[in-house]
């Protein structure tokens, strides 16, 4: 039987107390030290740590400029990426996979043995759903996972290995794994935890993409429109990589330079990418437009919209935050390039669903959003809508669950966080640390009959 730990103990309240008084720093001492907190400066820029060929952010031009935003992949521009996939008319997770992990787009043959080779690596160890993720159901999809990776480490039999071809297997692997580690995980919460529906479980199929299994695996009937998987694999692409200095990549960098193996690497980066500063946005994003709907009586009238936008930055509406969710981000401001390549695709899903007043509203709020937040905010350097702003009611349009929210997220980025490891062990020869500088007085011993 599980204790209930909803209530905390007086006692643990009282030393949470103490801890407060020796643990709070004075703000003032991080700019008398000029300690960047959160490795940022004080115009929000962050402090170069390192070195990096697997992407780029950009936004701002050689003077320091605002421009609209750009993410390369390996050199190239992703917006051009996604628009020769979608004239193709071909699914684009695995490709961009191949360039983040090797550096070169594909040929054809060799996309074709990658695409084989992903799907031999396509399976969990015999009784691995039943004995690790049924018998131990999490509230928490993404605690799920990073259980089962680190469980992973125990059915290899070179686990700690760490020499390139054995790691580049390890990722390979984990890679082709993290669509059914998410999937069963929530089949078990939703069977188990929240008692709804049957637990079924579907096999991915070698001959679909990951976008494609993914629905597939998802829907008990298992099917799904071209439409649909195309925009999630859309979503992939876009979610796979954004530098090495995103907390969760970086994290991975910081893991790997110790030395230790893949799985408790990428378990790491799971913890990072769980955070709602981090992973989590979206699911925040549609929790606004609900309460936005309910409060909001005519979704047409500007006015009204910047009413409520107005009272969200004032800390009267919604969870009283003072944020606009979905709206800014910590790099882009004129525009974030992942968002402007989901837009077009987001209006087409929408019609498909008949969720076309839905988002006129969130088209409104994108458009109105920055010129509130500039009046009230006296902000002038621009802020647009980030990627996360339309993912999420992208998901709920596909039918997906706000618990897969950011396991999706997951699936795609470990691409990048494979690429970043391997980064790490080719040109990294020291662990990562950085410094810390102690501001409490030294003092002398006390024994304790006298204290």
């Amino acid at each position: 039987m599980k204790e209930d730990y909803s209530v905390v103990p007086e006692q643990v309240k009282m030393l949470v107390k103490k801890s407060l008084g020796v643990n709070t720093i004075e703000k003032e001492l991080y700019s008398r030290y000029k300690v960047n907190r959160g490795l940022r400066d004080e115009n929000g820029v962050g402090v170069l740590t390192g070195l990096t060929e697997i992407s780029e952010v950009c936004a701002k031009d050689e003077d320091g400029n605002p421009v609209d935003g750009q993410l390369f992949y390996r050199g190239y521009n992703v917006k051009e990426l996604a628009a020769g996939l979608i004239e193709d008319k071909r699914f684009g997770f695995e490709e961009i996979t191949f360039l983040l992990l090797f550096g070169e787009l594909p040929n054809k043959q060799e996309l074709s043995d990658f695409q084989q080779l992903l799907a031999r690596f396509r399976k969990l160890p015999n009784s691995f759903v039943r004995d690790i993720i049924m018998k131990a159901p999490s509230r928490d999809i993404m605690n799920s996972m990073a259980r089962s990776v680190l469980t992973l480490y125990s059915y290899d039999t070179n686990a700690d290995d760490t020499s390139l071809d054995n790691v580049m297997r390890q990722c390979l692997q984990l890679i082709t794994l993290f669509p059914q580690l998410a999937l069963n995980s929530y089949q078990a919460y939703d069977y188990y935890i929240k008692e709804k529906n049957a637990f079924f479980i579907h096999h991915p199929l070698p001959e679909l993409s990951t976008a494609e299994n993914v629905l597939y695996m998802l829907r008990q009937n298992g099917e799904y429109s071209d439409l649909e998987a195309r925009i999630l694999d859309l979503s992939l692409l876009i979610h796979a990589e954004h530098g090495g200095g995103n907390n969760s990549s970086f994290t991975t960098h910081v893991v790997t330079s110790s030395g230790t193996d893949t799985y408790s690497a990428i378990a790491a980066a799971l913890g990072s990418l769980k955070g709602p500063k981090h992973g989590g946005a979206n699911i925040r994003v549609c929790h606004m437009f609900e309460d936005m709907k309910q409060q909001v009586k005519d979704w047409r009238d500007d006015d009204e919209v910047c009413a409520y936008l107005t009272k969200l930055l004032h800390k009267e509406a919604f969870d009283h935050s003072g944020l606009i969710y979905g709206i800014g981000h910590a790099i882009y401001s004129k525009s974030d390039p992942r968002a402007e390549i989901f837009k077009s695709f987001v209006e087409r899903l929408a019609a498909e669903k008949g969720k076309k007043e839905e988002y006129a509203l969130y088209a409104s709020v994108e458009r109105l959003a920055p010129v509130v937040i500039a009046k009230e905010r006296n902000m002038f350097k621009g802020v647009s809508a980030n990627v996360d702003f339309y993912s999420g009611f992208v998901y709920q349009m596909l039918g997906i669950p706000e618990e897969l929210f950011t396991p999706l997220f997951a699936i795609s980025r470990i691409s990048g966080w494979s690429a970043h490891r391997m980064e790490e062990l080719i040109n990294g020869n020291k662990i990562i640390r950085p410094a810390y500088k102690a501001v409490l007085p030294r003092r002398d011993y006390i024994p304790l009959e006298k204290r």
